[in-house]
């Protein structure tokens, strides 16, 4: 069996088991306030797992090898390690409910996925920095669209929580996963830290992709529907984050333009085959 298939096996088994230790702790939880006693390594392990089965997967041959499932794989990796870090810093127990499952199927798709193709130009430093400017740019975004997703849930849940509880075992343990969630207050701070954060990589990712477009082609910004939909993400994304400073933008309206912007980029994925294609060609 192929290494890189060993490693996304264990690394989805790992997220996997966390994802269900997770979920049974808060099925079992009673009144006192839900702390999942999980493994303190588990999740830098299942990462560490992950990232090998990536490497083994994109930079075992002379040249970069890529397909749409291994660049989405990267890209959620890559979120996921801004959330361990981030949940050193502040207390996000409950987002591992919807993250854990997340990543046990980004780290499992490059297994059904194996036929990649190689991108010649790959072996140039410059070209794998932009590589993984643009997989950190879509991974954060990917987190900031979940997160203000919770933020939408827990925000109904605080404003109607009887009518948004049945009487079924399912739609009480959901109501408990919202109870369980970080307060809005702290979700807000994380989400514009992820927004700030993605805004960063991803005009980094334009302007990297710009100049490696001008030198490899002799057009800067095509103008396609690819670069059109980066660029109106990009636009959305520093609207987002001058609102929050100047007008003061929060709560519904932060997740509003957090969920277009992640639209914008979800458009590429299904207009051009996958935004990483567009990345590798120079076109981002």
């Amino acid at each position: 069996m192929p290494y890189d298939i060993v490693f996304h096996v264990a690394a989805t088994l790992l997220y996997a088991s966390l994802a269900l230790h997770a979920w049974r702790s808060l099925a079992r939880a009673e009144a006192e306030p839900w702390q999942p006693r999980e493994p303190r390594y588990g999740l830098p392990l299942a990462l560490l797992l992950h990232g090998l089965g990536l490497q083994q997967d994109m930079l075992a041959g002379p040249a970069l090898q890529i397909n749409w499932a291994i660049a989405a794989s990267a890209s959620l990796w890559l979120g996921m390690i801004i959330f361990w870090l981030e949940s050193l810093r502040e207390p996000l127990d409950g987002l591992k409910l919807l993250l854990y499952p997340t990543a046990a199927l980004s780290a499992f798709v490059p297994i059904i996925a194996p036929i990649t193709y190689p991108v010649l130009p790959a072996s140039e430093p410059w070209l794998r920095a932009h590589l993984l400017i643009a997989l950190a740019s879509y991974g954060l975004v990917i987190i900031a669209a979940l997160q203000a997703v919770l933020m939408t849930l827990l925000d109904r849940q605080l404003q109607a929580p009887s009518r948004n509880i049945g009487n079924n075992w399912f739609d009480a343990l959901f109501a408990r996963a919202l109870d369980a969630m970080p307060p809005l207050l702290i979700q807000e701070k994380l989400l514009f830290r992820l927004i700030s954060l993605g805004f960063g990589a991803l005009t980094l990712a334009v302007v990297s992709g710009a100049l490696i477009s001008a030198t490899l082609t002799g057009q800067a910004l095509p103008l396609d529907l690819k670069t059109i939909f980066t660029l109106l993400a990009w636009l959305t994304f520093g609207i987002l984050l001058i609102g929050r400073r100047v007008w003061g933008w929060r709560g519904r309206v932060a997740v509003r333009w957090t969920l277009a912007g992640a639209g914008f980029l979800a458009l590429i994925y299904l207009g051009g085959g996958f935004a990483l294609y567009v990345a590798l060609q120079g076109n981002l």
